[in-house]
């Protein structure tokens, strides 16, 4: 169960956690000496002279503290020389239960390695003062689109299970390359796993797990735009499928091989797009549909 922090939301950022683990560290600073290489004791003295760094009950802690297992023990998790990303999110919908955004290519959802303020949620807590958003759902970083974000903590459960349940209809696109052979449209049903590279997923031999509907919308000389819609929601399930018909999207960088990272090069984006999705809200009851006003 996520602990109460006791450090507020700060410039969109919420604190992060760490529970202290069973250890002969005498001190906080000894263990997070182990647990953050990357951050020097001058860093988090710095910290805890802000006031921010802080235990499960409230109590205010230094790198001399007493190492106590079990505590909890909160901070800011911070980032030097990130780089911007300099594309906009859109906001499509707000409602006191959710909030639809039309997210851009290049841009996380959630703070995560060398992403902080430069990732939606953050953004989206920052411009809206709203921070208890949570995204329902996930878009790879590289990928472009519609995206649900609960707004209202008593009713996120009810969007939780739409997807669950998969009672939620989404629209992708994609370009890639053209296969006379195939005949769209078509169903692909796979069983999609971990690879042995982390970042990336594979199909192997066993019980489908994924599904996804494909059809051919235009054709344009050596490439074309299809329409994607997924039945299941495995990780990379359509970037996975796509290049199991011999048409990887085009600028995948993980798909069919494993590319080096651009780093900060924006000028090729993953040619994926979540178009819509469409739903009955499971408050009101109301039909719903949420298109980006994107194009590939």
């Amino acid at each position: 169960m996520k602990p109460i922090p006791p450090l507020p939301v700060r410039d969109g950022v919420s604190p992060s956690f760490v529970w202290l683990p069973p250890g002969s560290w005498l001190t906080l600073g000894e263990y997070f000496a182990y647990r953050f290489p990357a951050i020097t004791k001058t860093e988090w003295d710095a910290r805890a002279a802000r006031n921010e760094v802080r235990d499960e009950k409230n109590t205010l802690l230094t790198m001399a503290s007493p190492y106590r297992v079990g505590a909890c023990v909160f901070y800011y998790r911070e980032l030097t020389n990130e780089t911007p990303i300099p594309f906009d999110e859109e906001i499509l919908f707000r409602n006191e239960q959710i909030l639809v955004v039309d997210k851009p290519h290049f841009l996380p959802v959630t703070p995560a390695g060398r992403f902080l303020h430069e990732s939606l949620l953050v953004r989206l807590k920052r411009s809206t003062g709203i921070n208890s958003l949570v995204p329902i759902h996930r878009l790879d970083r590289e990928t472009a689109g519609v995206m649900l974000f609960s707004v209202d903590p008593a009713t996120r459960n009810l969007w939780q299970i739409l997807f669950r349940e998969r009672a939620i209809h989404k629209v992708y696109e994609a370009i890639a390359g053209v296969n006379k052979e195939l005949m769209f449209p078509l169903t692909l049903r796979s069983r999609i796993v971990q690879d042995e590279r982390f970042f990336r997923m594979k199909e192997e031999e066993g019980e489908p797990n994924a599904e996804t509907r494909i059809s051919l919308l235009k054709q344009m000389d050596q490439q074309a735009l299809y329409q994607l819609q997924p039945v299941t929601g495995k990780m990379h399930q359509l970037r996975v499928h796509m290049n199991s018909l011999g048409l990887p999207i085009l600028n995948d960088g993980f798909y069919p091989h494993a590319l080096a990272c651009k780093m900060d090069d924006f000028s090729s984006p993953l040619k994926l797009l979540a178009r819509s999705l469409r739903f009955d809200d499971p408050v009101t009851g109301e039909p719903r549909f949420f298109e980006s006003r994107r194009h590939l």
